[in-house]
């Protein structure tokens, strides 16, 4: 193809699996013994469950536009904001 226009193209790949799997150990490493990340990811959940509760009507109709325009994801009914 590059041998048409009597440019040769050189191909360049970088294979960045090596780096990536580095960078993931290091942030691991970083966040240290104690990260616990079910315990992030309940806390994640208790905050939005404060976030989304005591909502009036009016910031309750707003709450469902976004979840209904996809811009916040539904919750269950179970931890819908009341």
């Amino acid at each position: 193809m590059g041998h048409e226009t009597g440019h040769p193209h050189i191909v360049f790949e970088m294979d960045l699996t090596l780096h990536e799997t580095r960078r993931r150990a290091e942030v691991v490493a970083a966040l240290g013994p104690g990260w616990d990340p079910v315990a992030v990811m309940r806390g994640e959940e208790e905050a939005y469950d404060l976030l989304y509760s005591g909502l009036d009507r009016e910031q309750r109709q707003t709450y469902e536009m976004l979840v209904s325009a996809g811009v916040l994801p539904p919750r269950g009914a179970d931890r819908a904001a009341d």
